[in-house]
C-alpha cells in the first residue's frame, strides 16, 4: 500500500513508513500482510472542511474484497466527446463493466465547493445589507437631531459661529456614536469569530487586515452617513431658523 503523510506522522511519529507493514481489522488477530511500499504528499478529502484525513491506497488487483473504482483522465477533447469515446473504450475492453458518475474535474470542484460558496455569498450579502441599515439608520438619527436643534444652530450661526464650527458640531456626535458602537461591536465580534470561522471555509478567529478592512469601512461609511446632516445643518440660513418651530 501506499499512505499518505499525515498517516506516516500519526503513526510512526515522522519515521519513515517504508518497508513497515500493516493490516486492516481489529484485535491483536489482525493480519499486518501489506507492506507500505511508498509516501504521497497529503491532500483535502471530501472537501475542503474535512481537510487532509489519514489515507492508505491499496492496489485494486491485490484487494480481497470489492469496491468501487475511479479514473482521472486527461484530454483535449470536450467534456462530451470524451464520455462517449471513453464509454466506447471500455465497452470495447469489457461490455459488462458499468461506467457511472462522469463528470469533469470543474463540475466536480463545483459539486464539492457549491456550498461554500453559497454560503460565502449570502454571509457577504446580509453583510452589506446590515451595513445599508446602519447607515440609513444613523442618518435618520442625526437627520432627526439637527431638525430638533435647528432653532438652536440658527442662533449659534447668526451670533457669529462659522459653519466650519456647526459642522463639527453635529460630526462630534457622530463620532460618539461610532466610538460606542465600536466599543460594543468590537468585543462582540471577537467572541463570535470562533462561530463564523466554523461556517466560513478559510476564514481565521485572528485575521487582523480583514478586522482592519472591517473596522475602516464601517467608520467610513458612518461618517458619510452623519456628514450629510452636518453639511446641512451648516448651511442653515440663521433667519430661517429662528423662526423654525
Amino acid at each position: 500500500m501506499i499512505v499518505n503523510r499525515k498517516f506516516a506522522e500519526h503513526y510512526f511519529g515522522g519515521r519513515s513508513p517504508i518497508g513497515r507493514h500493516v493490516g486492516f481489522g481489529r484485535g491483536p488477530k489482525t493480519k499486518v500482510n501489506l507492506e507500505i511500499v511508498g509516501m504521497a504528499e497529503d491532500s483535502l478529502y471530501e472537501g475542503p472542511r474535512r481537510g487532509f484525513q489519514r489515507q492508505v491506497f491499496v492496489p485494486y488487483y491485490q484487494t480481497s474484497y470489492p469496491g468501487g473504482v475511479a479514473f482521472y483522465v486527461r484530454t483535449a477533447l470536450d467534456s462530451k466527446q470524451m464520455f462517449n469515446s471513453l464509454r466506447q473504450k471500455v465497452h470495447e475492453l469489457d461490455a459488462s463493466v458499468p461506467i457511472f458518475g462522469m463528470k469533469t474535474l470543474e463540475s466536480q470542484l463545483d459539486e464539492t465547493l457549491g456550498t461554500e460558496r453559497l454560503v460565502a455569498f449570502l454571509s457577504a450579502l446580509f453583510g452589506i445589507l446590515a451595513t445599508l441599515l446602519a447607515a440609513l439608520g444613523l442618518y435618520g438619527v442625526m437627520a432627526y437631531v439637527v431638525a430638533r436643534r435647528t432653532r438652536e444652530i440658527g442662533l449659534r450661526m447668526a451670533l457669529g459661529a462659522p459653519q466650519r464650527v456647526v459642522l463639527w458640531m453635529v460630526m462630534r456626535e457622530v463620532l460618539l456614536l461610532l466610538a460606542g458602537g465600536l466599543a460594543v461591536g468590537v468585543p462582540a465580534a471577537m467572541l463570535l469569530t470562533r462561530y463564523v470561522s466554523s461556517q466560513l471555509y478559510g476564514v481565521k478567529p485572528t485575521d487582523l487586515p480583514a478586522a482592519a478592512a472591517a473596522l475602516a469601512v464601517l467608520s467610513i461609511v458612518a461618517t458619510l452617513a452623519g456628514l450629510l446632516p452636518a453639511r446641512r445643518a451648516s448651511t442653515i440660513d440663521p433667519i430661517r431658523a429662528l423662526r423654525y418651530e
